[in-house]
């Protein structure tokens, strides 16, 4: 008997600091860890490959201030803004898709299903196709830059399939349905627009629209990066109102959380970082659906862990840019490509999951 209530102390310790206290579960710290250790070396090998290698050890030497001129340059110039665009963008994605997914309690609800990105991809391409039309509001808007337009579809594309959605509160399956359709009416407009418009102008579009990290600067990692340090203390300040949502409404009015409010705030905080992350790199498929759910299952949590969801998103897409660097010889295919490759069948697991669980 007294084996039996020691136990559970023995599993879950209880963590305090200062003012603050939590219990430490082993299984979503060991998840958290093992993500960041695959982040760093797919990180270091991203850095390191190219038409002049550099070994990790190098990498590693030239990171901390050591290493010759040539691979500093390198280094520092070419290859750490892409790398870090990519590490950035798929962080944002991981824990834009773990709150949408634990905000409507259904692994099918992700930025690429709501139609975030396909809103800022629909503007970003109207605006390169249009960007030289006299008069055109969207061709005004295209003179403070892609990222910006980008950042604007998106944004508006998530207030319209929250408002469309709105019915005395927002049902989650009501959310993806919407967020469906909204996303087949921007992909259609996306696709007109590339054909109306100049071929030059729809080819350029064309690379933009499958996410690619090529040409990837500074001025991209530092918006992201600026974004992900304001967003993710808010988000995990956040984490107990998605513990709350976990139950039924009559549930979560019982405890006191304003659940409209709490929720439309939390969605707000995951359509700014999905479409920051689509207007630094283009719409990266799947990375935001499949992440959450893989940290998830890591972890073994009620729900998608934040952090660790963030963490493996950025490793998803580096370590697909470095796929898409390498594995091809001499052909670089655009990072959304190999996203897709690896996304797409996940996806069709989740729908046959899911239709086996509304059957049984």
């Amino acid at each position: 008997m007294t084996t039996t209530q020691q136990r559970p102390s023995a599993e879950r310790r209880s963590l305090r600091v200062g003012p603050f206290s939590g219990v430490l579960r082993p299984r979503p710290v060991a998840a958290l860890l093992g993500g960041l250790i695959a982040l760093l070396v797919l990180f270091v090998i991203n850095i390191g490959l190219g038409e002049y290698p550099i070994s990790p050890i190098e990498v590693l030497a030239t990171l901390f201030g050591a290493g010759d001129h040539a691979q500093q340059i390198i280094i520092w110039e070419l290859r750490m803004p892409r790398s870090l665009t990519g590490l950035f963008v798929g962080a944002a994605l991981g824990l834009s898709g773990a709150i949408m997914q634990a905000l409507a309690r259904n692994p099918l609800a992700s930025p690429d299903m709501l139609g975030i990105t396909w809103g800022a991809g629909t503007m970003a391409t109207a605006a390169i196709v249009f960007g030289g039309t006299s008069g055109s509001v969207v061709g005004a808007l295209a003179d403070y830059g892609l990222p910006m337009v980008a950042l604007a579809g998106g944004l508006f594309t998530g207030l319209a399939v929250y408002l469309l959605a709105y019915n005395r509160g927002v049902d989650s399956y009501r959310l993806v349905l919407v967020g469906v359709g909204i996303s087949a009416l921007a992909g259609n407009a996306t696709y007109w627009l590339l054909t109306v418009g100049d071929v030059t102008d729809a080819g350029r579009a064309m690379v933009w629209l499958t996410g690619s990290l090529n040409a990837r600067g500074w001025e991209h990692v530092i918006p992201t990066a600026i974004a992900l340090g304001v967003l993710v203390p808010l988000a995990l300040v956040g984490a107990h109102v998605l513990g709350a949502l976990q139950f039924d409404d009559d549930t979560v009015r019982a405890l006191g959380v304003r659940m409209d409010l709490a929720r439309g705030l939390l969605l707000l905080a995951s359509v700014v970082l999905a479409s920051i992350a689509t207007a630094a790199a283009g719409p990266i498929q799947f990375v935001a659906l499949a992440t959450p759910q893989i940290a998830l299952r890591l972890a073994q949590t009620p729900r998608p862990p934040l952090l660790t969801s963030a963490v493996l998103g950025g490793a998803l897409v580096v370590g697909a840019d470095l796929i898409s660097r390498v594995a091809f010889g001499t052909l670089e295919l655009p990072v959304g490509i190999v996203t897709a490759i690896l996304g797409a069948p996940y996806l069709i697991y989740l729908l046959i999951r899911r239709y086996r669980e509304v059957r049984t």
